[in-house]
């Protein structure tokens, strides 16, 4: 296996550390919910974001790169996914550096399963 050289080390700890703020506490970034987890059941809801909250089953096939941009979780028979986006400061295209707040917007979505 190929050593990865430290300055993409220190890169993917940097969007992951960034990710993991926004995932953790809702800061750092926006969280956006679609129509279906908006009009679940006011007690599923808040189940639903402690969950994306404490989500730490980060694995080789849901987080390939490290950077803790996607998990899923299950609440009362729902799957819902949490993604992580990073788009430049106009939030029309991608961070040109997604290990930088300075020019990064983040943006989690909150989506069911069967929204997808």
């Amino acid at each position: 296996m190929t050593e990865c050289p430290d300055d993409l080390k220190d890169e993917t700890a940097a969007i992951r550390d960034l990710n993991d703020k926004l995932r953790r506490s809702f800061e750092g970034g926006q969280v956006l919910m679609t129509q279906g987890v908006n009009a679940l059941a006011g007690n599923t809801l808040a189940q639903v974001l402690l969950a994306i909250r404490d989500f730490d089953d980060f694995t080789e096939d849901n987080d390939p790169y490290g950077t803790h941009e996607f998990g899923s979780v299950q609440i009362a028979g729902e799957t819902v996914f949490f993604k992580i986006d990073a788009y430049d400061e106009n939030m029309e295209y991608g961070s040109p550096n997604p290990a930088d707040p300075e020019v990064t917007r983040r943006v989690m979505t909150i989506l069911l399963a069967s929204e997808y």
